[in-house]
């Protein structure tokens, strides 16, 4: 695997739970100032994968690097480095918006100015709400902010713009696209496959854990012979099969 430029580079990763691999023999790399998408259905192993890269669990084998470092070993150091967006944030129950920001700033050495991304992301007139009055796309806008606080070389972004309407998901896609011409390193999982197609620079697509496909959306689209990438990814996947 070519190392050069790498921002992630995962070889050969291993995670068993109870004797049921979770994520098996996985390798691949994700290039600097590229958007990467790992996908695959409910339980492929994308959340271990994930956990495993960012050092929050153990993997059985396997070398991980991020940003040139072990995420293990150099997890203080990659903490000021990397951010990273979940579903739902773990906040006091009364919490405003402008104080969860504040106090996710005070954790950074250099944080990005939290007020202009709230106008970025269309939500800079819900500083003074608490964030339990926000609709489920707003705080979806806010938990992506939170992640981009750090002012972060590498994010991870989780179901990007679940909740939101067409206008608002272009619009955080605009944001983002800009954000990579900077150089910002974007790592998606997403289940929108017209959002992966638009952003991904490569995907990788896991099935019970195991890595079924590795390159770019045109190439998946080829190699299953679709004009969609919907259907391309679904028969890679098989998670219309999973589903029933």
């Amino acid at each position: 695997m070519n190392d050069a430029g790498d921002a992630i580079r995962v070889n050969g990763l291993t995670k068993t739970y109870g004797g049921r691999f979770a994520v098996k023999d996985l390798t691949f790399s994700v290039k600097s100032g590229m958007v990467f998408g790992l996908l695959g259905a409910n339980g492929a192993g994308k959340s271990t994968t994930i956990d495993c890269i960012l050092g929050t669990k153990q993997k059985d084998t396997g070398e991980i690097s991020v940003l040139g470092m072990d995420p293990k070993k150099d997890r203080r150091r990659l903490f000021q480095m990397v951010g990273v967006q979940f579903q739902e944030g773990d906040y006091q129950n009364e919490i405003r918006v402008e104080e969860l920001c504040e106090e996710t700033a005070c954790l950074y050495r250099h944080p990005a100015d939290w007020h202009q991304l709230l106008q970025r992301f269309g939500i800079g007139d819900k500083e003074k709400q608490p964030v339990k009055s926000l609709s489920g796309g707003e705080r979806q806008r806010l938990f992506i902010v939170l992640a981009l606080i750090p002012n972060p070389k590498l994010v991870f972004l989780d179901e990007l713009t679940t909740g939101l309407d067409a206008r608002a998901r272009r619009s955080v896609w605009e944001v983002l696209e800009g954000l990579k011409q900077q150089g910002l390193t974007v790592f998606l999982t997403s289940h929108f496959m017209d959002e992966v197609e638009a952003l991904c620079d490569e995907i990788c697509i896991l099935k019970k854990g195991s890595p079924v496909f590795y390159g770019t959306v045109a190439q998946a689209k080829k190699q299953c012979g679709c004009d969609k990438f919907e259907d391309a990814y679904l028969m890679l996947s098989d998670e219309e099969e999973a589903a029933e």
